[in-house]
């Protein structure tokens, strides 16, 4: 059993073979001619790009990124719901022999064997005149990047995990602690900010590549991990000038302002062929389901995930991050690409259902609905009423798809952002917080609060309601400041609950507590204690289960565990 981990960088490399290594719109299209050794392989500048490539690669594939990184992001924080398979994630169940926790670990340590194994490649390349010194050099910088950055959502999601940093292992490395994985995320950042271009100085051809201001953002999101808040600032300050908010935050997200100005780093994704069910997405190609999976099934006859009204809720006036975010009873889309589409009322399903008399597809005023529902009668699924009827608008951008209705216009090409400068301006503010700055840190915090508000956001901060629909008070403590707008400005993307726990695990449970009133040991869902179109006291996919305590932490898989003898397991699992 041990050889399967033992082999697992031979495997990594042999799997090049298998794949063509694109990663979107330019760049990563080579096709590498692996062979049987690698002296016959990396005879080619493009043959040592591909093997970089590959390690990009290990990021396109939607139950990584969705079903891993996403789902801990969000689910946790009980701002968003899982309906179907996945459910226990609303109630902090996950047991360790969850089938989705081995693709999170196999996916990430295949990366980290892929960018273990560039290495030596590289630089054998280099000094064979393969590849040239500023080639090398920027591939390099690019293999420490992927692998710190695999590292730190390991650490982020598991706690510490195995250093694999050599290109062979016998697998039975055992854990190191959480502070040492992010260490080794700070120093595999730092050699890739030395080795790695500005953004700007990327070609066209290169765009979407790791640049030295992604190292520097993960840099600095790390050593918040280790308390060094002066270090962190550090590295967040090299980012002024060299990115900025987009000006009207609707536009963040929108499918065509990928890789924008704002983005710091995004998984590409790219179209080829079919992006339907018979299409290369099963066979390496660069689409992922990762969007319309989460449109409400009325409109893609999925609806895996939903969103908690108390999140719509929370917003306070006049923020315009609200509708660009989730979605609920009687709200239309705000998205300028989904409007120019037609909006909701473009959609087969939503045609089709309206031809039927269907009354889920009439709107207020009898014609055909072109909001998520409508207040009268909400959109809580097809087949059952057990989602909560509200949606997450950030994932509802991407034109071309239709869902599993229609053409069956499916698996997308919309890039997923990983970090970008409004999460660097907020975790600065953290850091000032940290370290007595207040006045500094209010004013990284009103960069991103106007831009909400689309001009000069309001003094107070207060969120429009709370969780039951009483009204909020205002929040003045400086860190809960900094946690709101965490929230408010990341949650449905990939960082919330990892910037939570890492204010602390205490931090974190009475974040959420404070949010949605959350109950130890409530493990059904509950009516919608908000009066609301959806206040009708029937349970609706709303879940309100306390944090407990160490169920921040996944358990490591046992799958793993059975492989190597020396992980330990998480407490309380």
């Amino acid at each position: 059993m041990k050889l399967k981990i033992k082999y697992i960088t031979i495997i990594a490399l042999g799997a090049l073979a298998l794949t063509p290594l694109a990663c979107k719109k330019s760049f990563l299209t080579q096709t590498n001619s692996f062979q049987s050794t690698e002296d016959a392989t990396f005879q080619k500048s493009s043959d040592v790009v591909a093997l970089v490539n590959a390690i990009y690669d290990t990021y396109q594939n939607s139950d990584l990124l969705k079903k891993s990184i996403w789902y801990y992001a969000n689910f946790m924080t009980h701002d968003w719901f899982n309906y179907g398979n996945d459910i226990i994630w609303n109630y902090y169940a996950i047991p360790a022999d969850f089938y989705a926790l081995p693709s999170f670990w196999n996916n990430a340590y295949i990366g980290i064997a892929r960018a273990n194994s560039a290495f030596g490649i590289i630089e054998t390349a280099k000094e064979k005149g393969i590849v040239t010194p500023e080639l090398a050099q920027r591939l390099t910088g690019e293999a420490y990047f992927l692998r710190g950055m695999t590292y730190y959502y390991l650490a982020g999601s598991f706690g510490g995990v195995p250093l694999e940093l050599n290109s062979v292992t016998n697998g039975l490395t055992p854990r190191s602690s959480q502070d040492s994985v992010f260490m080794q995320v700070v120093s595999d950042m730092q050699q890739a900010a030395s080795l790695l271009p500005w953004k700007e100085d990327m070609g066209a051809e290169n765009l979407g590549r790791a640049t030295k201001g992604a190292a520097l953002g993960y840099e600095g999101a790390a050593r918040m991990w280790l308390k060094d808040y002066a270090g962190a600032m550090e590295n967040f300050n090299e980012l002024d000038g060299k990115y900025h908010l987009l000006s009207n935050f609707v536009d963040v997200h929108e499918f065509d302002h990928q890789n924008s100005d704002e983005s710091l780093f995004e998984i590409q994704f790219d179209v080829s062929g079919s992006q339907s069910w018979d299409g290369g997405w099963q066979a390496g190609g660069e689409v992922a389901w990762i969007d319309d999976f989460s449109w409400p099934e009325e409109v893609s006859n999925f609806g895996y995930d939903y969103g908690n009204p108390a999140l719509w809720l929370s917003y306070q006036p006049g923020d315009k991050r609200k509708l660009a975010t989730i979605v609920g009873p009687g709200d239309s889309l705000i998205s300028p690409g989904i409007v120019a589409r037609g909006g909701i009322r473009g959609y087969p399903l939503v045609q089709s259902g309206f031809a039927a008399g269907d009354q889920r597809y009439i709107g207020s005023d009898g014609k055909i609905i072109n909001t998520c529902g409508t207040v009268e009668r909400p959109w809580y699924g097809l087949s059952d009423q057990k989602r909560s009827g509200y949606y997450c608008s950030k994932k509802w951008r991407d034109p071309t798809l239709t869902g599993n209705s229609g053409n069956q216009v499916i698996f997308g090409s919309q890039n997923q952002i990983m970090l970008r400068y409004a999460e660097i301006l907020l975790d600065r503010a953290e850091c000032k917080v940290r370290t007595g700055d207040i006045a500094g840190a209010m004013a990284d915090i009103k960069m991103v609060r106007d831009r909400a508000w689309g001009g000069t956001a309001p003094e107070v901060m207060q969120d429009g309601a709370r969780y039951d629909g009483s009204p909020a008070q205002p929040i003045t403590d400086p860190l809960q400041m900094v946690l709101s707008e965490y929230r408010h400005e990341l949650t449905g993307e990939y960082s919330l609950f990892y910037n939570l726990r890492r204010a602390g695990a205490d931090v974190a449970a009475e974040f959420i507590h404070d949010a949605y009133g959350t109950v130890a040991g409530s493990i059904n869902p509950i009516p919608n204690p908000a009066p609301g179109p959806t206040h009708d006291g029937q349970p609706h996919g709303i879940f309100n289960n306390a944090l407990p305590p160490g169920r921040e932490l996944l358990p490591i898989p046992q799958e793993a565990i059975g492989l190597n003898p020396n992980l330990t397991q998480n407490p309380g699992y």
